[in-house]
């Protein structure tokens, strides 16, 4: 199980303090290789960039209008975060159906 997020975020410390066996990848050092990328737009699409953060704020009109995976990869803290990954299965983000299906909760 790989949880992919950023260290700094609160949501994501939640994520890795109940999934203590997942391996974290912080995304702000290590990026998220392709295939994961790939995969994860094609299960979750648009869905998979959170335009709530202060990233997305910050980027223009122009910028905005990218493709998911141009903006996710130029700007990877774009990702809503955590998303979990346990062979084919994915999960995206830390609500209460996301911990029942992790089997958190």
């Amino acid at each position: 199980m790989i949880l992919y997020g950023l260290a700094t975020c609160d949501t994501c410390r939640k994520a890795r303090k109940a999934l203590p066996q997942a391996e974290f990848v912080d995304l702000r050092e290590q990026g998220m290789p392709p295939e994961v990328l790939a995969a994860a737009l094609e299960r979750f699409g648009e869905r998979l960039v959170n335009s709530r953060s202060t990233t997305w704020r910050g980027l223009s009109e122009a910028e905005r209008a990218r493709p998911p995976r141009d903006l996710l990869a130029a700007h990877p803290t774009l990702m809503k975060r955590p998303l979990v990954v346990d062979g084919d299965r994915m999960v995206l983000g830390w609500d209460k159906a996301a911990q029942a299906d992790l089997g958190v909760i």
